[in-house]
């Protein structure tokens, strides 16, 4: 029925058909002009490929500091340093954290900050073994690609050394924070001082091919236009198709409050529901039969419509967030528990099921 009703869009009946969509696919999906029928071909796709079971990790989110030597326009957590609210946790306070998290249920530690100009690598190495020795079966989950590449230049060792490093210390896993938008044309009016989208998938590639999975990320909903969009998943699939090392792909709404990008009045409000919906549906149709699981952050878009996006091709909850400092800076609630999440997923009558960070389900509600 479905293919009857998208016969005024090749990339739709594309998409049905399993078919890989094209960069020029992904521009036309991004003016499409009925939503509904995007946001149904995506839905459809995404039963194909995962079912009907809405699956989420229960996740403590750890900041180990704020302090950044970057200052990127879309960003309302980074201090300098000087700051009284500036704060660098030690790898004591760190585990005491993850020990308080795993009490909560939680089976993955997402830990990441700011790029610290002083810390070494040591620090990092340190952090890892002091939770990998009170918590074996956590997953560490940290360190985004834009991380490792400053830590990189800042200890002049090369990236594959870093990862090596960090992965003997007890790294498990990375987030896909830092990737924002890879076009050269709007990444330097997103983000300072941080490394470029092709060093970004360059270090991503690097931990793939030693081992270390990760997510992928994308950040929607300020300046950018659609053929960054089709650009940046374009990217993150040729990437996959190399080495399957992503995990999951999390769209991340842009939080405006609190950013330089609202100061200087180059974004006035935040993206509409609409065109929200519009990335989640294109992001399942261009990365299909590549990156599987598509993560709806909660965090940022509000429960309401993170349910409505669940029906655009969204099949994961990102976690339960116990603790999430850098979209609480830019003013949004971020602590949900386990059943909460569960009952928000049982709501719009999908099977919610709790997972480890590689997707092994754990348990049923």
């Amino acid at each position: 029925m479905l293919e009857k009703l998208v016969k005024d869009s090749r990339a739709l009946e594309k998409a049905i058909s399993g078919e890989e969509l094209s960069y020029e696919d992904g521009l036309e999906l991004m003016s499409y002009d009925n939503l509904y029928m995007l946001g149904a071909t995506a839905d459809l796709v995404r039963q194909k490929l995962v079912g009907n079971t809405v699956t989420f990790a229960a996740s403590y989110y750890l900041n180990y500091t704020n302090v950044c030597a970057a200052s990127c326009q879309m960003c309302a957590f980074y201090r300098k340093g000087g700051e009284k609210d500036a704060y660098t946790l030690t790898a004591k306070d760190i585990e005491a954290r993850v020990g308080k998290a795993k009490e909560m249920g939680a089976t993955e530690v997402h830990i990441v900050g700011g790029f610290h100009p002083d810390l070494p690598l040591e620090y990092y190495e340190e952090m890892f073994k002091t939770i990998k020795k009170s918590h074996p079966e956590m997953n560490i989950k940290a360190l985004t690609a834009a991380e490792v590449f400053f830590l990189s230049k800042l200890t002049k060792n090369s990236v594959k050394e870093v990862l090596t490093r960090l992965k003997s210390a007890g790294l498990d896993t990375m987030p896909g924070g830092g990737a924002e938008l890879f076009h050269p044309e709007i990444r330097g009016r997103i983000v300072r001082g941080k490394c470029s989208g092709k060093e970004w998938l360059d270090t991503i590639e690097q931990a793939h091919n030693l081992g270390i999975k990760s997510n992928a990320t994308m950040l929607f909903g300020h300046i950018e236009k659609p053929e960054h969009v089709i650009d940046h998943l374009v990217k993150l699939r040729e990437v996959q198709k190399r080495t399957g090392g992503f995990i999951t792909f999390i769209p991340l709404k842009f939080s405006l409050e609190n950013t330089e990008l609202e100061k200087e009045g180059l974004v006035k409000s935040e993206s509409p529901s609409t065109y929200d919906l519009r990335i989640i549906a294109v992001s399942r149709l261009m990365l299909a039969n590549q990156i599987n699981n598509l993560s709806v952050y909660w965090v940022a878009l509000g429960k309401k419509l993170a349910q409505v996006a669940l029906t655009y091709g969204g099949s994961d909850m990102v976690g339960t967030a116990f603790s999430e400092e850098i979209y609480r800076a830019a003013g949004k609630g971020t602590n949900s528990s386990i059943l909460e999440l569960a009952q928000t997923i049982k709501e719009i009558g999908r099977q919610a099921s709790q997972r480890d960070t590689m997707f092994n389900i754990l348990r049923n509600f």
